[in-house]
């Protein structure tokens, strides 16, 4: 085991970033235009590096496996971007945003990083204002704020229901400027297969292009990996099917070390599953929770009518029903962070009172904000006594107004009007807090392979906040990794570029098109879907919302044996040297089937719950997440041989010398 060195510069929190950029290495302008740099992916944290590496003047090839950049996943996150900004005068702080943060991952996090990611949000508002996003605005034209759980101010910055999609079209746009100007190579639909090592460092890539099959060798002085989280190991996730582990996995075969895999994110507010037809779940924002109010019946009797369809919500008189997030956590009401409202909901599930006829849902309700928005409403209008119709109308408008995509999204998925009825919602897997370890320049400990946004471990901790993965991913990309690649390409200036053809590129390439025909060869009876969802049923079963030790043992049996019938029974179509998604999908689950082991085995060597990962065995008398500081508090960053191999933990220790260690607590 070693013990991993940060790199977090010294001095006071306050200090550290902008004196260590005022130290820090640098490339000279005539000297990037001589280094060569690889980004992969174009979600907001690659497509924000690549054009920012293209405007510095390095030469950039970009690689995405979407026919568009502009498809990459950061579309989907859908309530909003954190920043510092106070401008809603309440009391919010850059170190009110970093204490929030390191709370909210429960403790688990790097300060030195978290609170750079505090410092440098500011800005990443301005730039997105300056690329014309178009953020709310309040009445007299400042941009608007909203809250999101688990913080008591309003710094949530939004675009409706479509923030990342309009912050992700605004660094396309900045992409596809220096695109224009020859600055940065565009390869859509080519997927990173392997990294290639040269001298122990990381200089280049082998890709498939993904419309012809053919591989091919791309160098580089470094690369930068983008490449979103690992949700879907699941199955069953708010991913886009096509989000998937293989370029970090890649990485990890060659020496990268995989950090906390176990803390992966349960989102409260999801459409419930219906039926084992599904490929996917759907995310219903966070930011419904500022004027949603979440409950389920007060009484079984009146839960199971429900299920059973012989009673509405609507049917519930207010002291019939059980708010139980606000009665259980009243300084935060629905507010509460996602992991604490993801077991809650799960509790009052698990104690009979879920309203859907699998049991596995509670109500979001928006009554009481369509009633309060048009009271409110006619009362601007001097309407002073209003009539029911017209406070319905004038609410619903106003709902409309912040909410309206969400809305008619949640209608043609259900088929119910969430205006007239409550939502159903239930907890599903969503982001994943764990993934390559890096240091404060945000590099792996691989020289020359750096890693962004969700990509990395190192800004959530144990648990996300709501709106702070746009935050960081364009937080990497704008405003950190421009700085820290110079720590690193400062020391290549004389180096020149690397041949394609040399027997390092020749020998990856061969081992990649070996594996590739090694499955095709396989030519057994069960699809490639067959075995993601069986790996998904275990995972959520063992893995999911709750985790024990018995529990997780077994999962590492079962998923041991569904790796070894996969490479013994998938039906793998077409050939390895043309257009085939299911070759493509099969690459992807062989590494889901090795991710997933050392989640389990991260899940079963951390002996106490903390954030979204909650072990069973430790836990409160109320039920909350109980840590254990004393021997806990610390990195666990796997380094992966092969399946024949026992992983081994290396450890960076967590030093909290600005925030109190203390129980989280939100009531």
């Amino acid at each position: 085991m070693k013990i991993l060195d940060g790199k977090v510069p010294p001095g006071p929190i306050a200090e550290k970033w902008e004196n260590y950029k005022s130290t820090i290495p640098l490339v000279a302008p005539n000297n990037k235009r001589r280094l060569d740099v690889i980004v992969i992916g174009t979600g907001l944290a690659g497509a924000s590096a690549a054009a920012s590496f293209g405007e510095l003047g390095y030469n950039v090839k970009c690689f995405s496996f979407h026919d568009s950049p502009r498809r990459a996943h950061s579309i989907a996150a859908q309530g909003g971007i954190n920043a510092a900004k106070n401008y809603q005068n309440d009391g919010d702080s850059v170190h009110r945003l970093f204490y929030d943060t390191i709370k909210g991952g429960d403790y688990r996090s790097r300060e030195g990083n978290v609170h750079r990611l505090a410092e440098v949000s500011t800005n990443i508002i301005d730039q997105c204002v300056a690329q014309g996003v178009p953020f709310a605005r309040e009445y007299g034209g400042l941009l608007e704020n909203r809250s999101f759980g688990g913080v008591q101010v309003s710094r949530t910055f939004y675009a409706r229901g479509q923030t990342g999609q309009q912050l992700l079209l605004g660094a396309y746009q900045a992409l596809s400027r220096q695109i224009g100007l020859g600055t940065v190579d565009m390869y859509n639909r080519h997927e990173m297969m392997d990294i290639v090592m040269v001298d122990g460092k990381a200089r280049g890539i082998i890709a498939r292009n993904l419309l012809t099959g053919k591989l091919e060798r791309h160098s580089a002085h470094c690369v930068v990996m983008a490449t979103g989280g690992y949700g879907n190991v699941y199955y069953l996730s708010t991913n886009a099917m096509l989000c998937n582990v293989s370029a970090a996995w890649r990485a990890v075969r060659q020496g990268a070390y995989m950090a906390n895999p176990c803390f992966t994110q349960i989102h409260p507010t999801c459409i419930p599953v219906s039926g084992d037809y599904q490929s996917k779940l759907t995310l219903m924002s966070e930011s419904l929770r500022n004027d949603g109010r979440v409950w389920v019946p007060k009484r079984k009797e009146d839960a199971e009518a429900i299920r059973q369809g012989k009673k509405s919500p609507n049917d519930l008189k207010e002291e019939d029903r059980d708010y139980y997030l606000e009665r259980r956590y009243p300084a935060f009401g629905n507010l509460v962070p996602r992991d604490v409202a993801s077991r809650a909901a799960k509790v009052a599930c698990d104690e009979g009172f879920g309203v859907n006829p699998t049991g596995l849902a509670v109500y979001l309700d928006f009554a009481a904000a369509i009633q309060r928005y048009g009271l409110s409403e006619a009362n601007t209008q001097g309407n002073k006594n209003p009539d029911a119709e017209t406070i319905r109308i004038l609410g619903e408008a106003k709902v409309e107004e912040l909410y309206g995509n969400l809305f008619e999204m949640y209608e043609k998925i259900t088929g119910d009007n969430p205006y007239k009825t409550p939502m159903m919602i239930y907890p599903a897997i969503h982001y994943t807090m764990g993934g390559l370890w890096v240091d404060y320049n945000l590099e792996t400990n691989i020289p020359g392979l750096f890693a962004l946004g969700e990509c990395n471990f190192s800004d959530h901790g144990a648990n996300r906040l709501g709106a702070s993965a746009l935050m960081q991913g364009l937080a990497d990309g704008y405003f950190v990794i421009p700085y820290t690649i110079g720590t690193f390409l400062s020391n290549d200036i004389r180096t020149s570029r690397f041949s394609a053809d040399s027997e390092a590129f020749m020998a990856a390439e061969k081992a990649v098109d070996d594996r590739l025909k090694g499955l095709m060869n396989i030519k057994g009876n069960q699809s490639v879907e067959t075995f993601h969802r069986k790996l998904g049923h275990i995972m959520w079963n063992y893995c999911g919302m709750a985790r024990n030790a018995e529990g997780l043992e077994k999962a590492r049996t079962l998923i041991r044996a569904l790796r070894e019938e996969f490479y013994k029974d998938v039906f793998i179509p077409g050939t390895d040297n043309d257009f085939n998604p299911e070759l493509e999908k099969a690459y992807r689950v062989s590494d889901f089937l090795e991710m997933g082991e050392i989640m389990i085995l991260d899940a079963y060597n951390r002996n106490e719950s903390c954030g979204g990962h909650f072990r069973e065995e430790y836990q409160s008398e109320e039920g909350e997440a109980q840590r254990n500081d004393d021997a806990y508090t610390y990195v666990a960053a796997w380094e992966w041989k092969d399946t024949s191999t026992e992983p081994v933990m290396h450890k960076e220790e967590l030093k909290f010398e600005n925030v109190e260690l203390k129980t989280r607590s939100y009531k």
